[in-house]
């Protein structure tokens, strides 16, 4: 029926109303709050490019941690930043190296039961020269190696299992990282380990803000070669389909607003639980247009989750997770 008879406004005339008949909400337990974890103690180290960030100390993430779970968040995101770098980023696998650390300590806190702890699996916060895998040089040229870098991207995730992540998220872009990490989650006796695969994740700029944040810009070159090209949506429900048949448990598109049709042709393909990562630059060119008195913040904030929501994502990785969490009650 047409207007006059109907008048699609009714449903919108009250608060009361327009919550009875919303389609899409969002819940802090919806919400993964990023965390980078460094060396030292007593250290919150403010990041420069995106206000209200920071740099932390086991001591730190864990206190931070705590206000994540009784906000009632979902669950965090590790990276972290090593005491050293070498070629082969073998920080990433240490027993005792930074991330794994941080993995006991917050296991061992009883307060952060209800929080899923997630380990990013990479080696780029690692390596000196900043890339995600093995560098093989020829002179003047040089290329990211894939198997040999999977070997130890494997390793590392057993590593994070072992110290305590519930999830371990390779983000690594490698082809056959799943099914390596898989092979090396079983052999650890952590069979009960859930992957979740960066399915999708673009060579974005949209990521300039997190590598200061994570100390892990490459030194030279870019990543191209192995993160997705911004322009292929199909190339990218391949990448899906293969992490999916390698054994991946979990999905994760990254970054998310500017590839909001990819995280819709993922919903509307695929039937594992999928996120979407609000990444840093998406975080930070909001904060800038907040400061500036451009966008009203509280209101900006929620649409831009929400259209995540929306587009079909589960889940969200923010760093705005904790003050959506205090709007949302």
């Amino acid at each position: 029926m047409n207007f006059p008879v109907t008048r699609l406004r009714r449903l919108r005339k009250t608060e009361a109303m327009r919550s009875l008949v919303r389609e899409t909400h969002l819940r802090p337990e919806m919400l993964i709050y990023p965390l980078f974890v460094c060396p030292g103690e007593g250290v919150r180290k403010p990041i420069s490019s995106m206000p209200g960030v920071f740099n932390l100390s086991v001591d730190e993430a864990v206190k931070e941690a705590a206000e994540c779970a009784a906000l009632g968040i979902g669950g965090v995101l590790l990276f972290g930043l090593p005491d050293a770098k070498d070629e082969q980023g073998s920080g990433a696998w240490d027993a005792d190296g930074i991330t794994q650390r941080a993995l006991r300590a917050m296991k061992a806190d009883r307060r952060l039961d209800s929080l899923v702890l997630i380990a990013d699996v990479c080696l780029c916060e690692y390596t000196s020269h900043g890339h995600c895998g093995l560098i093989a040089r020829d002179g003047e040229h040089y290329a990211i190696e894939n198997d040999s870098s999977v070997a130890l991207i494997a390793k590392a995730a057993a590593s994070l299992a072992v110290a305590g992540a519930d999830i371990v998220a390779p983000s690594d872009m490698m082809d056959g990282r799943v099914e390596a990490i898989r092979a090396a989650l079983d052999a650890a006796g952590r069979q009960d380990t859930p992957i979740m695969s960066y399915a999708a994740k673009f060579a974005s700029a949209f990521y300039g803000p997190f590598r200061e944040a994570a100390d892990s810009a490459p030194q030279f070159g870019d990543r191209k070669t192995y993160q997705m090209d911004g322009a292929n949506i199909r190339e990218a429900m391949r990448e899906i389909d293969q992490d999916v048949a390698e054994g991946a448990d979990m999905l994760l598109m990254k970054p998310a607003m500017p590839y909001l049709d990819v995280v819709r042709a993922a919903r509307e393909r695929f039937d594992l639980p999928m996120g979407a990562y609000q990444v840093s630059g998406e975080y930070s060119m909001l904060h800038a247009a907040f400061e500036r008195g451009w966008l009203e913040r509280e209101r900006a904030m929620m649409e831009s989750l929400l259209s995540i929501r929306r587009a079909g994502a589960d889940f969200i990785v923010t760093y705005f997770a904790t003050d959506a969490a205090k709007v949302l009650g």
